[in-house]
C-alpha cells in the first residue's frame, strides 16, 4: 500500500491540478466510515458529494456488482441490455406522475445536457431559462445552465446566448422573463451548490402553471437531491409538483458513474435513432449497480430514514445556541447550516477533520452535511455535539 506522500507525488507529477484537493488520501471505506492511509478512522458527512447512499462496502451492493463484473461489464447500446431495461422499470416505479421513459447517461451534467437537447427539439425553441446561483455541471450546455459566473469565468466563448437567469424562489422574476421563446426552464428543488437554499411549494407550483401555459418543458435537475436524498425520493415530490423531466445522477448508481434523463412517453419519442447518444451510458454494470441501490433502499426504508432522521437532526442542530449559526435548512438527509463568515465555516471543516469528521463547504460559508442515508442517530449527534463544541 502506498503512503500519502508517494500518491501525493504522483498526483502533482501526472495530474492536473483543477482540483483544490485536502491534504487526505483514503485506502477503504465500510459503513459510513473512511480510512486514510495512516490507518484513522473518519465518520463521513459528505458520502462523495451525495454519491454513496449505501455508504462504502455494502455487501449487497458489492455482491451485485461483483456478479456483474463476473458475467459481462459493457456490450453498448447497439443490443437490447437486460439492466438497462431492469432498472428504467425501477425507476418509473419512483418517478412522479406520468414520468417513466428513461435515458441512461454518464453523469449528471450529460443527464441535464440530454435534457435541454430534448426541449430545444421538442418546442423548436431557442431559449432556456435557469436560476440565478443554480448548478447544473460542466461541459458547454449545462455550464451555460449554470447561474453561477465563477464557473463560467473563462469558457465564454463555448456558451451562448440561449440561457436567461431568473432569481431562484422568486416567482414575479420567471413570470417577466418567460415567452413563447422559451424551450424549457431549468431548476433545482435545493440548491445544492449554491449553499442548500430551498424554495417554496408556491414558487414551484407558479412554475409549473407557467410552462404549462407558455408550452416550455419544466425540467427538474435531482442529480444531486434525487434518489432518497431529501426525505421523498426526489426533491420535487415535496412540493407536490409533477415536472415534464427528472435528471438524476450521484446516488443512482451507489458509487459508480451513471446519469438519467426520465420524462413522458411524448417528449421521450422527440429523441429518435441517431438523435443523442452515449457509448459507456447504461452499460449492464453501472444498472445492475443501479438496481442494487434502488432495491436495498426499498427494502431498508432508506428514504423514509433520510425524512425522519433529517428533521430530528435539524431540530437538534438549531437548537445549538451560538450566534455563529445563521440558519438551519434543508430537506431529509441534505442539511445546511449557514454560518456567519467563511473563515467560520473553513474552521469547522478544519476542526471537524482532525477530530475523525468530513464534512463540506458549499457557497462559502454554509456546511453541507449530505451522508450516507444509512447514517445512524448516533452518528449525527457525534457531529452535533462536534459543532457545539466548537461553536462554544
Amino acid at each position: 500500500m502506498a503512503s500519502f506522500e508517494e500518491i501525493k507525488g504522483k498526483t502533482d507529477r501526472y495530474l492536473f491540478h483543477n482540483y483544490g484537493r485536502i491534504e487526505l488520501s483514503f485506502t477503504h471505506g465500510e459503513g459510513c466510515y473512511l480510512y486514510d492511509t495512516d490507518g484513522r478512522k473518519y465518520l463521513d458527512l459528505v458520502a462523495g458529494i451525495a454519491v454513496n447512499a449505501l455508504g462504502y462496502a455494502h455487501p449487497d451492493w458489492v455482491s451485485a456488482v461483483q456478479g456483474q463484473a463476473a458475467r459481462m461489464a459493457h456490450v453498448s447500446n447497439l443490443y437490447h441490455v437486460e439492466e438497462q431495461a431492469e432498472l428504467a422499470e425501477r425507476i418509473a416505479s419512483i418517478t412522479p406522475g406520468d414520468i417513466g421513459k428513461t435515458l441512461f447517461v454518464n453523469s449528471g451534467a450529460e443527464a441535464n445536457e440530454a435534457a435541454l437537447k430534448m426541449a430545444v427539439k421538442y418546442t423548436g425553441r431557442g431559449k432556456v431559462m435557469s436560476a440565478l446561483n443554480g448548478f447544473h455541471g460542466r461541459t458547454s450546455a449545462s455550464l451555460g445552465a449554470t447561474g453561477q459566473t465563477k464557473y463560467q469565468s473563462g469558457f465564454e466563448p463555448l456558451i451562448s446566448d440561449a440561457y436567461e437567469y431568473y432569481q431562484y424562489g422568486d416567482v414575479e422574476s420567471v413570470k417577466r422573463m418567460i415567452t413563447k421563446q422559451v424551450a424549457a426552464v431549468m431548476v433545482e428543488p435545493v440548491q445544492g451548490e449554491g449553499g442548500v437554499i430551498t424554495a417554496s411549494a408556491e414558487f414551484f407550483r407558479a412554475v409549473r402553471d407557467l410552462c404549462t401555459d407558455c408550452g416550455a418543458l419544466m425540467i427538474v435537475d435531482e442529480v444531486q437531491t434525487g434518489i432518497g436524498r431529501t426525505g421523498e425520493w426526489f426533491g420535487i415530490q415535496n412540493f407536490g409538483v409533477v415536472p415534464d423531466a427528472v435528471t438524476m445522477a450521484k446516488a443512482l448508481g451507489g458509487g459508480v458513474p451513471i446519469g438519467a434523463l426520465a420524462t413522458t412517453d411524448e417528449f421521450a419519442s422527440t429523441m429518435t435513432p441517431g438523435t443523442h447518444g452515449t457509448t459507456f451510458g447504461g452499460s449492464p454494470l453501472v444498472c445492475a449497480a443501479g438496481c442494487a441501490t434502488l432495491d436495498i433502499i426499498k427494502r431498508d426504508r432508506l428514504v423514509e430514514h433520510s425524512k425522519e432522521l433529517g428533521e430530528k437532526w435539524r431540530a437538534d442542530l438549531r437548537a445549538i445556541d451560538s450566534p455563529k449559526i445563521v440558519d438551519v435548512r434543508g430537506y431529509g438527509l441534505m442539511i445546511g447550516i449557514e454560518l456567519d463568515s467563511p473563515e467560520t465555516a473553513s474552521m469547522v471543516q478544519r476542526e471537524c477533520r482532525d477530530r475523525g469528521i468530513l464534512v463540506n463547504v458549499a457557497h462559502g460559508k454554509t456546511i453541507r452535511l449530505v451522508p450516507p442515508l444509512i447514517i445512524t442517530e448516533g452518528q449525527a449527534a457525534e457531529f452535533t455535539s462536534t459543532l457545539k463544541t466548537l461553536l462554544s
